[in-house]
């Protein structure tokens, strides 16, 4: 079965190596099994199906004492994943002659949620979801994502804890907001390049404004309807503005990609920010009895139209946060230790990195290309060469248990 899937085992291989990663050789092979196993697995991703979709025999334990205990660094393959593709990004843009590169760097926090029986997993807490405006019992992550070009890919993440847990253990507490500022200080840009920082309404302060603005980067951001803002230097909540002030009269039809939008625009103060650009819009017409939605802009250069095409890649976290759930097993971890847990997200990262670099090669091709297309074509290719293997093995006469024991079907 050496021949099986070569093409795939040697991409994922070459990647690794090239990352140099300060591995030993039993340690490399089970990165390369964890690799494999996450991107060829379907249905729940657990160590036992990751280990069953590679093609060499590893212990169980021994994968779990990878994780766990063998004494890699995750902080150092995370850096050297990261120098990668800041690396590909440069060679990229120059051999294009893109001398002025636009990226955006969109920054939010996702929950890994378990059941509330699962009491034996390290840093388990209750943590509020906004999509079910409740508490939930999950571990918490901020994670930071980056588009340009062709490329989109998942950057980098912070594990939050609450204060209590961060109190009780004597370590210390970091918000957030603090999370989210240290993802935004540790990002390396090149001096030629326009970065733009996507957040949500839960990050847009002026804390984080400030902190983009030493990085020279710029912030969009969405804020909430009970933010006072201070068109014609008048301060007022943005909803009774909208509700009671704006007349029809004062917005301008704006139409981004197919969809129209009433747009109010003014330049000027934003709670205790001093000068920015404000946007309030609502879909198709005005109504006033309808919260508007709120965005604001630190680049005054911009125009409406930019601004939302702009925010509009803001969703390419939410989408990555639903590749990495559904179709790379992301959430799907039992590990009891959150060092091993933590290792598990940094290896998904790797996974998604070599996954984003491969379809930003396609899109040259097929633009319309999606990351969850490219996973589910390697897992067909995948499968196809395995059914031309039971073939080929089967035309040799080659006793049915060899087959089977290869293909992992029988011990």
């Amino acid at each position: 079965m050496s021949n099986l899937m070569a093409a795939f085992h040697s991409s994922i291989t070459k990647f690794v190596f090239v990352l140099n990663l300060l591995l030993s050789k039993p340690q490399r092979r089970h990165l390369l099994a964890f690799l494999h196993g996450i991107i060829l697995c379907e249905g729940h991703v657990n160590i036992s199906q990751i280990r069953r979709s590679t093609s060499h025999d590893r212990d169980l334990s021994c994968m779990t004492r990878f994780l766990q205990e063998s004494p890699w660094c995750s902080k150092h393959v995370t850096n050297q994943r990261l120098s990668y593709l800041m690396e590909t990004i440069r060679q990229t843009r120059a051999t294009r002659g893109d001398t002025r590169p636009i990226t955006f760097l969109s920054l939010d926090d996702t929950l890994c949620k378990k059941e509330r029986s699962t009491v034996k997993m390290e840093r388990l807490d209750f943590h509020y979801s906004h999509s079910e405006g409740k508490s939930v019992w999950s571990h918490s992550l901020v994670t930071a994502h980056v588009v340009t070009g062709d490329l989109s890919v998942a950057w980098d993440f912070r594990s939050y804890f609450r204060k209590e847990d961060c109190i009780e253990r004597n370590i210390p507490f970091k918000s957030k907001n603090e999370l989210a500022i240290e993802l935004i200080e540790i990002y390396s840009s090149s001096p030629d390049e326009h970065i733009y920082v996507l957040i949500d309404s839960w990050y847009t302060s002026k804390k984080r404004i400030d902190a983009c603005a030493q990085k020279g980067f710029h912030v969009i951001g969405a804020f909430r309807s009970n933010r006072m803002i201070a068109p014609f230097r008048m301060k007022i909540k943005a909803s009774t503005f909208a509700s009671t002030v704006l007349r029809p009269t004062d917005l301008c039809p704006v139409t981004v990609d197919g969809q129209t939008y009433k747009v109010y625009a003014y330049e000027g103060p934003l709670s205790n920010m001093e000068n920015v650009r404000v946007f309030l819009s609502w879909e198709d017409k005005f109504d006033p009895k309808k919260p508007p939605f709120c965005l604001m802009c630190t680049d005054t250069s911009l125009d409406v139209v930019t601004v939302l095409r702009h925010y509009a890649v803001r969703w390419q976290i939410e989408v990555g946060y639903r590749y990495f759930k559904e179709l790379l097993g992301f959430d799907q971890y039992q590990y009891l230790s959150h060092k091993g847990i933590e290792r598990f997200w940094t290896i998904q990262f790797l996974a998604y990195t070599f996954l984003a670099l491969e379809q930003a090669k396609e899109k040259r091709h097929s633009p319309s290309l999606a990351l969850g297309d490219m996973v589910r074509r390697i897992r067909k290719d995948c499968l196809g060469q395995l059914i031309l293997y039971a073939y080929e093995q089967g035309w040799a006469q080659k006793p049915l248990a060899e087959v089977l024991k290869n293909l992992r079907l029988y011990s």
